[in-house]
């Protein structure tokens, strides 16, 4: 079993698609390049903010292929494998393709609202048999259910494979409670770029980022300054996020960011439904809020 510790900020990318709403495998490899020349430490594919539940079987398989051969080794992939058939589940990390895969991102059941033990018992099943490491991925705004730190830990300490979250409950003391008692290796990550600067601080390792989409180098900047212990610089650099962070996510995700990226001239503003572009007042605050941070004509 290989192992990897994650630290920096990771970037959970977008899909992006043509005007037929086909995959844009040119725009994707742009996106890539430019997350790397943008000194992320690594890849996320098949996020929720790639719009995976939109995306056939062999789409997804496609994209991850074409992910890893663009990247060519250059930065760790980890790939989301998830959902709320255990069995399922179970079935595609026996049988995925996970050559040149760092780890996988897991997200918690959604929908069936699983208790405390029945997702502990969803994790192990999937430890028992992954062929790569697993990041647990807590997000009860999308799933309905909050994986409580007890739970979280209980799985960090008892199924090796297991060895990090992504944390997006909002819950800061759950997330200091995990951190507290994680055991050493166990790493916890924000997976909500809104507060990754106050987990940073109380001792977690980084981002699974959105906003990394469209602003790579400036918000790893921020993000590398925390976690060299340069507070003060990268709280000012935090602060110029805020509004253009709350913008990411008022009309939908990852529709905010494809809105950013497609004005900065990376992708088209193509998502797929049941997902819908943004307003036409979310967008022109959009490129405000840009025009300050990039300093440059939208």
């Amino acid at each position: 079993m290989s192992t990897i510790h994650l630290k920096g900020i990771g970037v959970a990318l977008i899909t992006p698609f043509k005007k037929d709403k086909s995959v844009d495998f040119d725009a994707l490899a742009r996106l890539v390049d430019y997350q790397i020349d943008g000194g992320v430490d690594y890849l996320v594919a098949l996020g929720t903010t790639a719009e995976t539940p939109t995306l056939t079987r062999d789409e997804r398989t496609e994209v991850v292929r074409f992910i890893i051969e663009r990247n060519n080794n250059r930065l760790p992939l980890i790939v989301g494998v998830g959902g709320n058939n255990t069995a399922e589940v179970v079935h595609e990390l026996k049988v995925s393709y996970f050559s040149n895969i760092a780890g996988v991102l897991s997200v918690t059941p959604y929908y069936n609202k699983p208790n405390q033990e029945g997702l502990f018992q969803h994790y192990r099943a999937l430890s028992e048999v992954s062929p790569r490491p697993i990041i647990l991925y807590n997000v009860p705004g999308r799933t309905g259910v909050n994986m409580e730190a007890e739970t979280t830990l209980r799985l960090a300490k008892s199924c090796p494979n297991i060895v990090a979250i992504k944390e997006a409950s909002g819950k800061m003391d759950q997330i200091r409670q995990i951190i507290a008692g994680r055991p050493e290796g166990f790493s916890v990550i924000s997976g909500d770029d809104g507060i990754a600067f106050d987990l940073i601080k109380a001792g977690g390792e980084g981002v699974i980022s959105v906003l990394g989409n469209a602003l790579p180098k400036e918000f790893s900047e921020m993000i590398h300054h925390a976690l060299a212990g340069d507070f003060k610089l990268a709280e000012t650099e935090n602060r110029r996020f805020s509004e253009v962070i709350r913008l990411l996510f008022k009309d939908g995700n990852p529709a905010g960011v494809k809105c950013m990226l497609s004005e900065m001239g990376y992708v088209g503003n193509v998502l797929r439904l049941p997902l819908v572009t943004v307003c036409d007042e979310t967008r022109q605050q959009i490129i405000e809020e840009l025009k300050k941070i990039v300093n440059r004509k939208l």
